[in-house]
């Protein structure tokens, strides 16, 4: 019962207060006023009775009495006639008022600017920075790849615009990103400047200085109109800066039908991405070539090796056959022409020009120096292997989606004569054959469409998933069957379909991974499996084996998007990797180029591949292929390490398809 006394003082305290507060300025400062005196004037009459050399009567410690409080409340406490008082006191109220009226206009000016600035209208005034337009998933690894790519330098920033709160982008990229340092860090690291602004508007993009930044990232943002905001983007950046003012331009759309509107938009000088298409190469490189998927991860992130760009220095005169083994620590894998052409595993006798330069991989820009490594050669251990023609096989596609064509295009050209597909998925079976042009004829393909649900498990029973050579998992787009006189489909842009990326698409692959999983260990053989997803995060989660084959689409742009922005020449080097024709990267059996009976050092491999018209890059160890972080994976390793390979290894080359 007391305590419910106790709560009841103090609620109805506190409700008196409230309507305190309530009643206004003019009640405010009455009651404040009178609070100060109760305190001020017997505190002071205290002091003054206290005192030892206080007036004798009772008139002066009065007077003493009033001097105090004057003093404590600053309105004089002058003593003398009443009007000189009273005088005195009016001077005094003047003078706090005048004072307390100019520290709230300057407090109010302070938290205007305050607020301001939190709200990230501020300009930035950087130069050489990189600035990044818009926000999705996909900011968190690019911000990331950025910082690693300017560990090396002494001071650099990113500058990030949104239509989003500035201290909320703050705050989830330093959540995600534990190495950044947000606006204001130390010299030495890369600061993160966020503002706020619509990306669309040449005025608001001014914000973060984009004349003078050395490169400019749009990204795609989610939803059906994320391609269709990056375009306005692009005019947008245009119309505030005519010609990019130097800058990178590097964007990415997610539809194909929208890349070539995208690249008109973005200018001769831009480089736009198209997500569909590249991930769609990936996917089928990937589940032709099991472990292709962590050469790429490795050699597209900026914590290993990546690409970079070398003078000829000495090499002028030379021959590419001769570069090749002219660097110990780094990887030569094509020239850049003096021009700006991209010249990537061009024949062993092609002459270097003086204002060439040499492309290679390497750990950074400051590793490549040339040291020549033919010392290393094995001649003995060299061999030559037989040539293999492509064989036909059966594949298994389990998932629909807007890339599943371009996926089921992209076998045609690679596979081997009389190679079968069956496609399995929700979609509609007349719809799935209309995307995929079914009624053209293939060169090597045969494709077969079936209805069904991918996390069925009897579905994937009655498939007898262990008996295709190789199984590829997309993410479904959630929809259910529909009649065969469906609508035609929607324009460009405005695709008015269901979202194909995101946690609901790979939900729905992580279940049936798990299926299949089951199906693998039930049947005694590992399933060859390649998966594509959105979020990386959910990678972690899937039930696969150590070092499976994973294309996460978000992270991929993420990572392609800033190596462009950080050297644009290799945008064609991407271009031409990821093409059906020209060069792209393979894993061969190492056994086709040494012998396997002895150590050789990587030099020996590199000679074995140039006399093929190949550029060996690296290697995987089937032995350690479940052991993380690499997966047995070693990308440009040093041309005098010894090794000794098994039969069963794999050598990784860039070689014409």
């Amino acid at each position: 019962m007391a305590q419910r006394h106790t709560t009841t003082v103090r609620l109805r305290l506190r409700y008196g207060f409230d309507n305190l507060m309530a009643g206004g300025t003019t009640a405010l400062i009455g009651w404040f006023a009178l609070a100060c005196l109760a305190v001020v004037v017997p505190a002071s009459t205290v002091l003054v009775w206290a005192d030892r050399a206080a007036p004798a009567t009772l008139s002066g410690r009065l007077a003493a009495v009033w001097v105090s409080v004057g003093q404590t409340l600053k309105i004089g406490g002058a003593v003398g006639s009443p009007l000189y008082v009273l005088a005195s006191v009016a001077l005094a109220l003047v003078a706090l008022l005048f004072v307390s009226t100019l520290v709230g206009l300057i407090t109010t000016g302070i938290n205007a600017r305050i607020m301001l600035l939190r709200r990230g209208h501020s300009t930035v005034l950087e130069s050489g920075h990189t600035v990044v337009l818009g926000w999705s998933d996909q900011i968190f690894p690019v911000v990331g790849e950025l910082v690693t790519a300017n560990a090396n330098r002494r001071r650099s920033a990113i500058a990030v615009l949104a239509p989003k709160d500035k201290v909320e982008m703050e705050d989830e990229i330093c959540t995600s990103t534990a190495s950044v340092a947000v606006a204001g860090a130390g010299a030495g690291r890369t600061r993160i400047i966020c503002r706020n602004g619509r990306t669309t508007d040449p005025a608001e993009l001014a914000r973060v200085s984009p004349r003078t930044a050395k490169a400019v990232l749009v990204l795609p943002p989610e939803g059906d109109t994320g391609d269709a905001q990056v375009v306005k983007t692009l005019l947008a950046l245009d119309a505030a800066v005519p010609g990019s003012g130097g800058a990178v331009v590097v964007a990415a759309v997610r539809d194909t039908r929208n890349h070539l509107t995208a690249r008109l938009a973005a200018g001769p000088g831009g480089h736009v991405l198209c997500v569909d298409d590249i991930i769609a190469r990936l996917l089928v490189q990937t589940a032709r070539e099991p472990g292709l998927s962590l050469v790429y991860q490795e050699l597209l992130d900026f914590a290993g090796d990546e690409f970079y760009t070398a003078a000829a220095q000495g090499l002028a005169g030379r021959t590419f056959g001769e570069a090749l083994l002219s660097f110990t620590t780094s990887s030569v894998v094509g020239l850049l022409r003096a021009d700006g052409r991209v010249a990537l595993n061009p024949d062993p006798g092609t002459a270097i020009g003086a204002d060439d330069r040499i492309i290679l991989i390497s750990e950074d820009d400051d590793t490549a120096v040339p040291a020549d490594a033919s010392g290393h050669v094995d001649e003995a251990a060299i061999v030559t292997a037989r040539p293999r023609s492509p064989e036909a096989e059966r594949l298994l596609l389990l998932g629909w989606n807007r890339r599943a064509p371009l996926v089921v295009e992209q076998l045609d050209q690679f596979v081997g004569p009389g190679t079968t597909l069956d496609v399995v998925s929700l979609a509609d079976v007349v719809r799935m054959r209309r995307a995929a042009g079914d009624e053209r004829p293939r060169s090597n393909l045969e494709v077969a469409f079936r209805s069904g649900d991918i996390t069925d498990p009897e579905l994937l029973a009655k498939l007898d998933v262990p008996s295709y050579d190789r199984v590829i998992v997309i993410g479904e787009t959630g929809h259910e069957p529909v009649p065969h006189h469906a609508a035609p489909p929607t324009p460009a842009i405005d695709l008015g379909l269901a979202p194909d990326t995101g946690t609901q698409t790979d939900d729905r692959t992580l279940v049936t991974l798990l299926h299949l999983r089951a199906i693998g260990e039930a049947a005694g053989r590992e399933l060859s499996l390649t998966t594509e997803m959105s979020d990386d995060a959910n990678r972690l989660l899937a039930p696969a084996r150590a070092g499976a084959d994973f294309i996460v689409s978000g992270r991929l742009i993420s990572l392609l998007m800033t190596q462009i922005s950080e050297s644009p020449c290799l945008a064609d080097v991407f271009e031409e990797l990821f093409e059906a024709e020209g060069n792209e990267l393979h894993l061969k059996p190492v056994a086709d180029y040494v012998r396997t009976d002895r150590e050789v050092a990587f030099a020996t491999l590199v000679e074995s591949a140039r006399r093929r018209r190949e550029c060996a890059v690296g290697y995987r160890l089937r032995a350690e292929a479940a052991v993380g972080p690499a997966y047995g994976v070693r990308l440009n390793p040093d041309k005098g390490q010894r090794v000794r390979f098994d039969e069963h290894d794999w050598l990784i080359v860039l070689a014409e398809s």
